[in-house]
């Protein structure tokens, strides 16, 4: 019960920090709370499913909430133009999934390489996207605890990386606008853009790791 009492105090922080401008602390508190929401949405899809104590569903129609159902809606579009490309993630890059720095290394390989030329939503949708098809890659081969090492090197990349891009932007209800524009080049563009980004990197993936198995 102490558990469930600390978790629900953690998640109505989170949410609270929504509301006003979030120190980078809290965007990676916010950023791994979504990650978790993302990789359970994509394991319950894939008929799977993963034990996350900390792991606290948004209240309904809270920014947090809105925030997971536009990644989530974002990811879906991504991921139908090209499904191949975020399922079977582990095969792609030959990695194994017994070991924990393998995958955590092989992902941050590709986070680097998703924003190596910049940051946009299209491509922190993309770094979700691979985490989740990581994700279901583990579950699916009895490693769940991978999962949990998954978010938090999706948090610390945040932290690293995009904490300070996310903070100028007034955090992650920033990507609500994304599903405002009427202009249908818009989203094609990000997408087709991530895309191409992810493509790349899957096709000189296996040099890039190898030397490292």
């Amino acid at each position: 019960m102490e558990v469930l009492r600390r978790s629900s105090v953690f998640a109505a922080e989170i949410m609270d920090a929504f509301d006003r401008s979030p120190t980078d602390k809290e965007l990676v508190a916010q950023a791994k709370a979504l990650g978790r929401e993302y990789v359970h949405a994509r394991l319950l899809r894939a008929g799977l499913s993963w034990s996350a104590p900390e792991r606290a569903s948004p209240a309904p129609g809270g920014r947090l909430a809105e925030v997971c159902t536009v990644l989530l809606r974002l990811g879906d579009e991504l991921e139908q133009i090209r499904p191949s490309v975020y399922r079977n993630v582990a095969r792609q890059l030959h990695i194994s999934l017994q070991s924990e720095p393998v995958v955590t290394d092989a992902f941050l390989a590709v986070a680097g390489h998703i924003f190596s030329a910049g940051i946009t939503w299209g491509k922190v949708v993309s770094l979700y996207s691979v985490a989740a098809g990581l994700a279901v890659d583990c579950v699916r081969q009895a490693q769940p605890a991978m999962v949990h090492a998954l978010v938090d090197c999706l948090g610390e990349f945040v932290r690293k990386t995009l904490a300070t891009w996310l903070r100028r932007r007034g955090g992650w209800t920033d990507v609500l606008k994304c599903v405002v524009s009427t202009d249908p080049g818009f989203r094609s563009h990000w997408l087709v853009a991530t895309l191409c980004s992810f493509g790349r990197f899957l096709k000189a993936a296996f040099f890039l790791l190898l030397p490292e198995r």
